[in-house]
């Protein structure tokens, strides 16, 4: 049976009767590991845990043995086993990270979103753009608020990610059971994630597969675009199916096989047919077209996703509606 981490009380919190300041002062931490939280990487599990603490601190504490697993010093990548015992030396917690306020709209609208829940997994609509995490300039993400909507979950963690500008089905994890039990079936290609985008011209209806390569390239400015490259780059695989045909537009979908990063949007562009509204890899004068129509974001979106359940053993089916705004621009668009 699963148990919680036990966490060691600091004096201060067992005796109201210290006479020196030493409440003031954080303590030594040393946590058993459980089996909710055996087999992650400890970095992971100091991120969720001790919140507000950067990972580059988090990384100088490991090298120097201020955090260490059964006495020994240990590298951010070990794997956590069970009745681990970790011991975590004084750290103060930035108090500067504010708490994500469950009053935004943007944050109690994502209550609206969720399309199944149980004690295992959320699956939600996530909205075009909101990131999945926080960080690189953003106070939060979809995760982050996700936190503040549910505060009594222990876990809450990604099962996988959507680009910022992307919508559709984004599955979190309540347990790290049901996190290990999800990516292995990514890992063997057990979960089938449907999108839905829209494309510049006529999208042919032989094109069905498109293999190729892809490779991260980071521009001078720190900016990371995907390029085509069949020597180096990742081996890819998307399956397109021709949805509805439109003057100078086609709505397909798109299966992706690999799950590289901007790979839906990267085997569209190549073949010459860019999505509505991709600001990285879009064509300037379509997305002009688009925008005098009403579109405001990027036209790809995670229209369902299917898996096996973690706990049921049975496969289910999520289906997420388009946004009411990518609805209306397809009433817009004449139909061939």
């Amino acid at each position: 049976m699963s148990q919680k981490p036990q966490v060691k009380k600091p004096d201060s919190q067992k005796s109201n009767t210290v006479s020196d300041h030493s409440h003031d002062k954080p303590q030594v931490r040393f946590i058993t590991i459980d089996t909710e939280d055996a087999g992650q990487r400890i970095d992971n599990f100091l991120l969720r845990t001790l919140k507000g603490v950067p990972k580059s601190h988090l990384y100088r504490l490991m090298r120097k043995g201020e955090i260490r697993v059964n006495k020994k010093r240990i590298k951010p990548v070990y794997k956590l086993a069970l009745n681990d015992i970790l011991r975590i030396a004084p750290i103060r917690v930035s108090e500067k990270t504010e708490p994500v306020s469950t009053g935004l709209n943007i944050v109690a609208n994502l209550e609206k979103q969720i399309l199944f829940e149980d004690d295992r997994l959320i699956v939600i609509n996530k909205p075009s753009g909101m990131a999945v995490h926080g960080g690189s300039g953003l106070s939060f993400g979809l995760i982050e608020a996700l936190r503040a909507l549910r505060p009594d979950a222990r876990m809450l963690e990604l099962v996988h990610r959507l680009d910022r500008d992307t919508s559709g089905c984004l599955v979190v994890a309540k347990k790290r059971s049901a996190l290990r039990h999800l990516h292995e079936q990514l890992r063997s290609k057990n979960v089938q994630k449907f999108y839905q985008a829209l494309v510049k011209g006529h999208w042919p209806t032989k094109l069905t597969r498109v293999t190729e390569g892809l490779r991260k390239n980071d521009l001078k400015s720190g900016e990371r675009v995907v390029i085509v490259d069949n020597i180096d780059g990742k081996e890819s695989e998307t399956r397109f199916k021709v949805l509805e045909r439109y003057r100078g537009a086609t709505l397909v979908r798109a299966f992706p096989v690999t799950g590289r990063t901007h790979q839906i949007r990267v085997h569209c562009q190549v073949s010459g047919h860019p999505i509505a509204m991709d600001a990285k890899y879009g064509n300037e004068d379509f997305d002009v077209e688009m925008k005098s129509k009403g579109l405001k974001r990027l036209f790809l979106h995670a229209a369902s996703i299917e898996f096996t359940h973690p706990k049921t053993e049975e496969r289910i089916k999520i289906e997420a509606p388009l946004e009411p705004n990518l609805e209306k621009l397809l009433t817009k668009l004449v139909r061939e």
